[in-house]
């Protein structure tokens, strides 16, 4: 009879699992939260999700937001219950183009990332250090380097562009110009090569965080976190991840 009881329940815990899963999958996400009642993301489900998780649930967020079916966001139930505490899963390093809001075009919440931006979505010490607080000491799970299309940074980059700081911040890109294999023209005024190099930069961008960072290439290693890039296009609202 024990026996039966247990197994009953040992059952009825395995459905429940399956069913929470299921509705999380039915959800996409609903940014990182796994109930559609709440409000942020809580240290408990952030601690549960495995990196590929998170970018799941990215991904699944841009997708709502592609079809016009954003959830609806209480932004000050968000700022009030992320007042007294943070969780985010992720830290995103994105270009400062006003076209490309992360949070927007994935679809999250106040609280659910760590958001760098710079142009040409380039890393620095600074960078880096805010990235290894945010997975080492924050407990962020996914670092996502995102560039996009027709971005005037790799533009400048590829045209030698000078004016003062910025000078500097696009010798930080050239690299990636180099390193793009393209058949076609290869300027500025091309944007299938502006576009390819935007995509090369995330990569070398991605190569340069493992190499200088090593807090985080150690977390990679021990499958803490994961590095992962991603491209985001104007035209159609997508963004395309890629390892």
């Amino acid at each position: 009879m024990t026996e039966m009881v247990c197994g009953c329940a040992a059952h009825s815990r395995r459905g429940f699992l399956r069913a929470s899963a299921g509705a999380f999958a039915a959800l996409g996400g609903l940014g990182f939260a796994l109930r559609a009642d709440a409000v942020v993301l809580t240290k408990s489900v952030r601690d549960a999700m495995k990196p590929d998780d998170i970018v799941q649930a990215m991904k699944a967020g841009n997708q709502r937001f592609r079809s016009g079916q954003r959830q609806d966001h209480d932004y000050l139930a968000q700022q009030r219950k992320t007042a007294k505490g943070q969780y985010p899963a992720a830290v995103l390093l994105s270009c400062i183009d006003s076209r490309a809001p992360a949070e927007t075009i994935m679809d999250l919440r106040i609280g659910d990332i760590f958001n760098c931006r710079v142009a040409g979505n380039i890393a620095n010490e600074d960078i880096l250090g805010s990235m290894e607080f945010a997975c080492k000491v924050a407990g962020a799970k996914v670092v996502l380097v995102m560039g996009h299309t027709a971005c005037g940074a790799i533009k400048g980059a590829i045209d030698n562009a000078e004016l003062g700081n910025l000078t500097g911040l696009l010798a930080k890109i050239k690299p990636a110009i180099k390193a793009t294999d393209y058949d076609g023209a290869r300027n500025a005024s091309n944007y299938g090569f502006v576009d390819a190099v935007a995509r090369t930069n995330v990569a070398l961008t991605m190569a340069d965080i493992r190499g200088r960072s090593g807090v985080l290439r150690e977390m990679e290693a021990d499958g803490a976190i994961k590095i992962a890039g991603a491209m985001y296009e104007l035209q159609t609202g997508a963004v395309d991840f890629f390892p």
